[in-house]
């Protein structure tokens, strides 16, 4: 039985040049949406790749937490498509830094990318996806918002970015936009890295006992675009591979036997 299941035909990804993000955008484009890539990295070998598979993309320059170029860029998108039907806000960054290490500098940094971002998105790409009959946005959120995770700066972030897509929920479901977050825990991108005695250490804490992989967060956010979640939104979606939901009794567990 084939797959039936329908993306949008537009969709925009933040932070989309690589990591994460880029992952994402060639996943839509080989089903059939176009993807605006846009990052303030350079996305050209990325729309190469995407064209050369037979796929639609175009790269756009965006800097997240300048509001004046997300009106910009969505104007751009109506006058070339006249339709937007999906957003991956997908950019942010990450600073493993204890409260008192944290600078004024890093705290503003992160809220304006990680937060003040996805709210100027949501803003701007509303007024296009109601006009398109309806849509659905994806914020990339994080375990770390969900948890008193010890970092403030990215903590703080996530968490208000988790309240910010339920509120857009409730806003925008008159308009047949959808709202979810997607909470990943650890995944092997540039933003958290690949070794370290950091991430060892947290693997101790994950049911699962590995990292995921950007395939998984992506089907995540795929099921959030199509059309198998029309009556999804204002949710969370954690693909954390129970860390969360069993972290704190698997470790100790393991480490103390209790159960064997």
């Amino acid at each position: 039985m084939s797959d039936q299941t329908s993306y949008p035909g537009v969709v925009l990804v933040t932070g989309g040049a690589a990591g994460m993000g880029a992952h994402h955008a060639r996943t839509l484009a080989a089903r059939g949406s176009h993807v605006c890539v846009a990052d303030v990295a350079d996305s050209s070998e990325l729309i190469e790749e995407i064209t050369a598979a037979g796929g639609s993309a175009s790269g756009h320059t965006l800097d997240v937490t300048d509001a004046a170029a997300w009106t910009s860029l969505v104007d751009d998108i109506r006058t070339a498509h006249g339709e937007l039907g999906g957003l991956v806000n997908n950019a942010g960054i990450s600073r493993r830094l204890e409260f008192m290490d944290t600078p004024d500098e890093i705290w503003e940094l992160t809220m304006k990318i990680n937060l003040f971002g996805p709210f100027y998105g949501m803003k701007a790409v509303a007024p296009l996806m109601r006009e398109s009959g309806g849509g659905s946005i994806v914020n990339i959120s994080s375990i770390a918002g969900q948890i008193g995770y010890f970092s403030p700066a990215y903590s703080s972030s996530k968490w208000g970015l988790t309240g910010l897509s339920k509120s857009a929920a409730g806003n925008f479901a008159q308009w047949g936009i959808r709202v979810n977050s997607v909470h990943p825990g650890m995944v092997g991108t540039a933003l958290l890295g690949t070794t370290s005695d950091f991430i060892d250490a947290s693997l101790k804490s994950v049911p699962l006992a590995r990292m995921g992989t950007l395939n998984e967060i992506t089907e995540a956010v795929l099921f959030l675009l199509s059309d198998k979640s029309t009556y999804t939104t204002g949710t969370e979606m954690t693909v954390d591979g129970g860390l969360v939901s069993n972290g704190l009794y698997h470790r100790v567990i393991a480490e103390t036997g209790e159960l064997s």
